[in-house]
């Protein structure tokens, strides 16, 4: 691997969630500061959302990993679950023992008990649902039902859901709309900007121990923001074979032609938005060939 070759200490370009590589953009710490204040706050429901590959997983790390001692999170990577079975995870996150043949009154009731014994205790808790869009209807009404537990002064359970825009859709059914009116908090997380780039390359370059001056040049950064549109997942794809690619050249500094060549690698590369422009060259080129064909 490139990594001794560039004075590394691990891979800086990871797709793996690791909360050491954090980057404080103006969106990721907003949104991260959005989620401190509403849990402190003790609001029902809060909601992040953003595009695939905008970090949501990641921040939801953080943000568990950010929470003083007095909250105690569950989390669900994959909610996509019926409601019984999304009740069961949730126990199964409380550490709630739970006989083999339990009903669903006594699920319920259970859970309940935990979260007043919790409370007591003085504890909030906090339960956390990526991919939050694959959610069935059903099992998010299960939910609202479990957030009309409260003391007098707040909520026993907190819920926030991280997902792509497809959650919004999910939400504005009419069926749920009880639901929808209980989100206070919410922020949709937005690619990087072309500066922002610049230091989240830095950064995670920094982290994993890189001390030596520029090690992408100018125009790979530039060809790096053309080719990701800033999304931070198709970034780290693309610094990474780009990375490789200079490695296997000898070359200490990424060049452009490096991330032009990762791209075209890269199936997730968006093709040209207009495929007419695509289509009449080759009808061009098809055209230049039968002119010189016939001319012949």
């Amino acid at each position: 691997m490139y990594t001794s070759h560039f004075g590394l200490r691990e891979v800086p370009f990871g797709i793996t969630p690791d909360t050491s590589f954090f980057f404080s953009s103006p969106h990721s710490q907003e949104a991260l500061n959005t989620l401190l204040v509403a849990a402190k706050n003790g609001e029902g429901f809060i909601k992040i959302t953003g595009e695939v590959g905008t970090g949501k997983t990641l921040l939801c790390r953080k943000f568990m990993a950010t929470l003083g001692e007095d909250f105690v999170t569950a989390y669900i990577p994959n909610p996509y679950l019926e409601p019984r079975t999304l009740m069961l995870a949730l126990a199964d996150e409380l550490e709630i023992v739970l006989a083999k043949d339990v009903d669903q009154h006594q699920l319920l009731k259970s859970i309940t008990a935990r979260l007043v014994a919790l409370a007591q205790d003085g504890k909030r808790v906090l339960l956390c649902l990526d991919e939050a869009q694959a959610i069935p209807v059903e099992s998010l009404e299960a939910l609202r039902l479990l957030t009309n537990l409260e003391t007098e002064k707040r909520k026993l359970l907190q819920i926030v859901l991280f997902g792509q825009p497809e959650l919004n859709r999910n939400l504005a059914l009419d069926s749920i709309r009880q639901l929808a009116q209980r989100i206070t908090f919410h922020y949709h997380l937005g690619p990087l900007s072309r500066d922002d780039l610049e230091f989240y390359l830095a950064h995670r370059l920094r982290i994993a121990g890189f001390g030596g001056a520029r090690l992408f040049s100018r125009p790979a950064v530039r060809k790096l923001y053309a080719a990701s549109g800033g999304i931070p997942r198709l970034v780290n794809i693309l610094a990474h074979k780009a990375l490789m690619l200079s490695y296997g050249q000898g070359r200490q500094q990424v060049s452009r032609q490096n991330v032009a060549d990762a791209a075209r690698d890269t199936l997730s590369i968006k093709r040209p938005r207009w495929p007419w422009l695509a289509a009449l060259a080759v009808l061009l080129t098809a055209g230049a060939g039968l002119t010189w064909a016939l001319s012949t």
